[in-house]
C-alpha cells in the first residue's frame, strides 16, 4: 500500500508541517550533500550528527570510523585511543530527526507527514506541534536505544516523529478516508481506505519484523522499535495535545437520517 492523500481539509494552512519538510531537504542536499544516496562526506555527517545508542547510553563516549569503516566507541573492548569530536549526545537527539539516509528515505517519510501531519497540526495549537512532533521522536529513538543500548550503528530519520503523527492520527481520525496505491501481486489499483485500516497495516508491517529479525546489526537498516514507540507516544499522548480537533470530520461521508 502506498497512501497519496486524505479526505480531510485543514482549516490553516500547515506551515510548521512545511517547515519540516523544508528542513529535512535542506538537511539532506545542503547540510548532508545527498544526491540519490550520501557519499563519502555524508556518510561522516551522519555518523557525527546521528543518534548513536552506545553513545547516549555512555555520556562522553565518543564513536568513530576505523580504516575498514567500522564503527567503534571509546570505552569499548578492545579499543584504544580518541576518537574525533563529534556532536554531544544530547544534540544528535534532535538534529537525526532532521537527516536521511537516502533520496527514498526522505522523500518516503515526508509524503507521510504531508499526508498526515497537516491535520495534526491542525488539532492542536502550533507551539504544541512542535512539542508533540520533537517529543514523538525523541520517544521513538528512546525505544530504539532500550532495545540495543550498545549498538554503534547511527540512527537518522524523521520516521520515529511520524509515526508519532500517525499514532495521533489514527486516534482523531480512524474514520478518514486515505486514497491509497494497492499493489496485489502484478496488478495496481487505486481504492479509498479507511485512514485506520492504512495505518493499522502500517503498524502492523513495523511489528512483525521488529520480532522477526535480529535486533543487533540493526534488524536490516531499519529501526522498526523507533517506528513502534513512536506510533504508540502518539497513541497514548495525542489527547493531550490535540485542543484543536474536529469531531464533524467524516460529516461529508454520513448517510443522512431523516
Amino acid at each position: 500500500m502506498f497512501p497519496i492523500k486524505d479526505d480531510i481539509p485543514t482549516e490553516r494552512f500547515p506551515i510548521l508541517t512545511v517547515l519540516i519538510i523544508v528542513a529535512c531537504t535542506v538537511m539532506y542536499f545542503g547540510f548532508e550533500g545527498g544526491a540519490w544516496d550520501l557519499g563519502q562526506s555524508g556518510d561522516e555527517k551522519v555518523l557525527e550528527y546521528g543518534a548513536i545508542p552506545y553513545e547516549i547510553t555512555h555520556p562522553g563516549s565518543d564513536c568513530g570510523l576505523t580504516a575498514n569503516d567500522q564503527v567503534v566507541c571509546e570505552g569499548q573492548a578492545d579499543v584504544s585511543g580518541e576518537a574525533p569530536d563529534q556532536a554531544p549526545w544530547y544534540v544528535t537527539l534532535f538534529t537525526s530527526m532532521f537527516m536521511h539516509g537516502s533520496l527514498l528515505h526522505l522523500g518516503g517519510n515526508m509524503l507521510f507527514l504531508w499526508i498526515f501531519g497537516n491535520n495534526i497540526e491542525d488539532s492542536m495549537g502550533r507551539p504544541r506541534f512542535v512539542a508533540f512532533y520533537l517529543l514523538g521522536g525523541i520517544a521513538a529513538l528512546a525505544a530504539h536505544v532500550l532495545i540495543d543500548p550498545s549498538s554503534t550503528v547511527p540512527t537518522v530519520g524523521a520516521s520515529g516523529a511520524i509515526a508519532a503523527v500517525l499514532g495521533g492520527y489514527a486516534i482523531l481520525y480512524p474514520r478518514a478516508r486515505v486514497l491509497t496505491v494497492v499493489f496485489i501481486i502484478i496488478f495496481v489499483t487505486v481504492v479509498q481506505l479507511p485512514a485506520l485500516l492504512v495505518l493499522g497495516l502500517w503498524f502492523l508491517l513495523q511489528l512483525l519484523p521488529a520480532f522477526s529479525e535480529p535486533v543487533v546489526g540493526g534488524g536490516g537498516g531499519v529501526a522498526y522499535f523507533a517506528h513502534i514507540g513512536g506510533f504508540v507516544f502518539g497513541l497514548l499522548l495525542i489527547r493531550v495535545f490535540a485542543d484543536r480537533a474536529r469531531d464533524d470530520y467524516d460529516a461529508h461521508q454520513r448517510i443522512p437520517v431523516y
